[in-house]
């Protein structure tokens, strides 16, 4: 596991339930992974945006910052947010209409129940982080 660079960060991965800090646990390795094998990505930054773990490519600033977080007033599901000015989300919502739930034009919706979807959810991660390079995910990998 990538050990937490900013203490509030891994404080705030400490207030969620067990059951959701494992699915965002394994939401933060999938970004820190995509991140890793996407090509002009660079250095990831962790952080907290309006109170949320955020991901954002430091060096070069080749993208667009993604989010995560569960909220209690919805403790079902948890999400990853996008910039809702990219059209981000509109283009996953193409690709991957089976695979999440969509939240307007910002995030991709899980359930806790639910088994990630890997596969698609990388794809939408690294479109995120190449966002800036003008690099957009064309199909579903195999």
């Amino acid at each position: 596991m990538t050990p937490f660079a900013d203490p509030a960060v891994k404080a705030h991965f400490d207030t969620y339930p067990p059951a959701v800090r494992k699915k965002m646990l394994a939401l933060r390795e999938l970004i820190f992974d995509t991140a890793a094998r996407a090509e002009g990505v660079g250095e990831l930054q962790e952080t907290l945006k309006w109170g949320e773990p955020a991901y954002l490519t430091a060096r070069p600033r080749s993208g667009s910052t993604v989010r995560i977080d569960w909220k209690p007033r919805a403790p079902g599901q948890y999400a990853v947010y996008f910039n809702c000015q990219t059209g981000l989300v509109d283009q996953f919502r193409t690709l991957f209409p089976n695979d999440f739930r969509f939240e307007g034009s910002r995030a991709l919706v899980l359930t806790l129940e639910q088994r990630i979807p890997e596969d698609s959810l990388a794809l939408c991660i690294e479109a995120s982080l190449r966002y800036h390079l003008g690099k957009q995910p064309q199909q579903a990998r195999p």
